[in-house]
């Protein structure tokens, strides 16, 4: 594989990046990420792990006909990623099926003497984006035989391009995808109950949607002061700020600065806030030619309505949706005992139950999970 320049590396970034404005380009994105590795097929997905089912997926480059059949072997395609990752396997880190798949252990697949060998295969790279109990998302690309396995170069390239991919596709979920095709795309900005902000390199506001207006309007943990986008807390305020200025310096290097940050103190009401770099791409470039990053800010919202979005997510029963939504409202595991007139020890076994299921082990963590998954758009 030849050695990419940073305007080869920055192109590739800023198609994926696009993805999160508009889905439909994930295709073609596929498309170039397999070419650029010399694989023969790419393969966006999410998985339902206790039932061994593709959620959502996006595939270039397998024949319907191989595709219905590759969910046959599903059960043993997640057993490969979650032995690995139970093994101490970093997330941040290209499974390489070449590097950890003895010759016995290729012998002994009928994931790959049933599906791969046959159509040329030699070699996947998987790289995964999200993990819970329930729900596993990964990039797999699969290298054909005229072209080997994949070398040193291929895998550091991979692994630059991670947190990327994670990004995009974590933000695309912010987005109401129906109303990015339906309406033009600065139209659509305002169409969102989440606030977006636009900005110059130096986080001047080039444009703000109503809701961004409304919450700075309102004196809430992110403002205008002077034109230029800046956050209540010091800390806050000097993460955007980083992440807005290699956004515009160079996107490559943004990593994950600046995602997922927390506007509030712990005891306020969740503001989340995540930069998308705008500096390439063709799409992205549509809405402020001079605009380098997006700060997208959730806004506290129905707590009703998000806890039913992550109860559908990761599976919760009734109970402990129930408290879910006492929690969100920023009650105490005693004040949700008593709204819900059940014993504190019983809100304690919920939440330990909705722990589980959705992967985090903090009550700060579950409320900027739900923060990040909330549905943006106005009814």
């Amino acid at each position: 594989m030849a050695v990419l320049s940073n305007q080869e590396l920055s192109d590739i970034i800023g198609h994926i990046y696009d993805c999160a404005l508009e889905p439909a380009r994930w295709e073609p994105t596929l498309d170039a990420l397999r070419n650029l590795l010399r694989c023969r097929s790419a393969q966006l997905a999410l998985v339902d792990v206790p039932r061994h089912r593709v959620l959502i997926q996006k595939t270039i480059g397998i024949e319907s006909h191989w595709l219905q059949l590759q969910s046959k072997y599903l059960p043993e395609i997640i057993a490969f990623a979650e032995r690995h990752l139970d093994g101490g396997a970093s997330m941040d880190e290209p499974l390489v099926t070449s590097r950890l798949a003895s010759p016995a252990r290729y012998a002994a697949s009928p994931y790959f003497q049933e599906w791969g060998r046959p159509q040329g295969y030699v070699d996947v790279v998987q790289i995964n984006l999200m993990r819970t109990l329930t729900r596993l998302s990964g990039l797999g690309l699969g290298r054909h035989e005229s072209q080997g396995v994949l070398e040193d170069r291929d895998i550091a390239l991979m692994r630059l391009l991670i947190p990327h991919v994670r990004r995009a596709v974590t933000v695309s979920n912010v987005l109401d995808a129906q109303a990015i095709e339906k309406a033009r795309l600065a139209e659509t900005l305002d169409a969102l109950k989440v606030g977006v902000v636009l900005t110059n390199r130096d986080s001047r506001i080039l444009h703000a949607n109503r809701s961004a207006e409304q919450i700075m309007r309102d004196g809430g943990a992110l403002r205008a002061r002077h034109g230029v986008l800046r956050a209540d807390r010091p800390a806050a305020s000097a993460e955007i700020k980083a992440a807005i200025g290699m956004a515009a310096g160079d996107e490559c290097a943004i990593g994950k600065t600046g995602f997922a940050v927390r506007l509030t103190e712990d005891d306020a009401a969740p503001l989340v806030a995540h930069v998308l770099p705008l500096a390439g791409g063709t799409l992205r470039n549509q809405l402020e030619p001079d605009a380098v990053a997006a700060v997208f800010i959730n806004t506290p919202g129905n707590d009703a309505a998000v806890a039913k979005v992550v109860s559908a997510t990761f599976e919760l029963t009734p109970a402990e949706t129930r408290v879910l939504v006492c929690l969100l409202e920023g009650s105490t595991v005693v004040e949700a005992a008593a709204s819900l007139d059940i014993a504190p020890t019983t809100v304690r076994t919920h939440l330990d139950s909705i722990f589980a299921k959705t992967g985090v082990s903090r009550q700060s963590e579950l409320v900027r999970l739900a923060a990040r998954i909330a549905p943006p758009a106005r009814p």
